[in-house]
């Protein structure tokens, strides 16, 4: 995601909407290694609704971060004597871990938190603007992840229990989830509408601007004031979550592979790039992400899968066709 109006590969972005008192106010900003974007459509709001997402942000990145020696989640230590560990955990990290087991479950395991060390033996081991764009070559061996199945959870006495050695990655998953939470509990604080925009993630909450929250889709980076390169859909929201998935963002070289961040847990691989992107309204964002990242994984099954669901999704292959389903507007050119 990028600026409203905009978006860059893989990104769905906010648009500017009109309401009768003027547009939405917004703001912008870096947390969790992304482009954050928050727009309320009360403009008296917005250093408030700042302030509120900005400690949503830092409570879910102390919680869940991969890439934070200090986070809870890279706290856990599977890596002790016996088959098992059981910890207990935090409320925000059981429900982000519950969130992610609900994914793969939905998916039959196209969308595993257990990736973490497939992503990092492919040298995605730190905040993405930290990895070196090239690198040396890394072995490329096909082995299948351990396994959501493996991740034993009750929610409501918080207790984790791992295999030994299995390592948590709750990445595909997580950001949407934050987007979602937040947006929810900006708008019952605030009693105003609130789009939150983490990466390609966008949830909605509260009453929406006349017309929705428009937002323009395309595969080509470009500023809000630019018109769009390349094919692009403006679609409106007015409630749950959009979410686009790509193969082209969060790209990187190692010897004469280049590499992304979508793992088939079957091979421990990323995905054949059959879909650039992918981009799917749900009625969350968790929804919305969870379905566009297994269809990347899926590949050109993807097309019937999500006509099944009944998800509105554009999908655009790797040489730049657009196909939709479920009632995705028409593009612009």
């Amino acid at each position: 995601m990028s600026p409203p109006g905009t978006a860059s590969p893989g990104a769905a972005s906010p648009g500017h909407a009109s309401s009768g008192a003027g547009e939405p106010a917004a703001a912008d900003w870096q947390a969790l290694g992304t482009q954050v974007w928050l727009l309320v459509t009360d403009p008296g709001q917005l250093a408030e609704a700042r302030r509120l997402l900005e400690a949503d942000l830092t409570a879910v990145d102390q919680a869940c971060s991969r890439f934070r020696p200090d986070s809870e989640l890279m706290r856990l230590d599977t890596d002790g004597p016996g088959p098992a560990s059981t910890v207990e955990v935090s409320p925000l990290l059981a429900e982000s871990i519950a969130v992610a087991l609900h994914a793969a479950r939905m998916t039959d395991g196209d969308v595993d938190p257990t990736v973490a060390d497939a992503m990092s033996d492919l040298g995605y081991d730190r905040d993405f603007s930290l990895l070196p764009a090239v690198g040396p070559p890394v072995r490329l061996t096909v082995r299948a992840v351990p396994g959501w199945r493996q991740v034993g959870l009750d929610e409501q006495a918080r207790r984790l229990t791992l295999p030994r050695g299995v390592h948590l990655d709750l990445g595909a998953t997580a950001k949407a989830w934050a987007a979602d939470r937040a947006a929810s509990r900006l708008a019952g604080a605030l009693g105003c509408g609130v789009l939150v925009g983490l990466g390609g993630d966008i949830a909605v909450a509260g009453p929406p601007p006349p017309g929705g929250w428009r937002i323009r889709v395309q595969d080509i980076t470009g500023r809000p004031e630019d018109p769009p390169e390349g094919p692009a859909a403006v679609v409106a929201i007015r409630e749950g979550g959009l979410a686009t998935s790509s193969t082209t963002a969060r790209r990187w070289r190692r010897g004469g592979d280049v590499l992304h961040h979508i793992l088939d847990p079957r091979t421990g691989l990323p995905a054949s790039v059959h879909w650039r992107t992918v981009s799917v309204a749900a009625a969350s964002c968790v929804d919305a992400n969870t379905a566009s990242t297994a269809a990347i994984i899926r590949g050109p099954q993807a097309l019937d899968w999500l006509s099944n669901l009944g998800l509105p999704a554009r999908l655009v292959d790797a040489a730049g066709t657009v196909r939709t389903v479920g009632g995705w507007p028409a593009e612009t050119h």
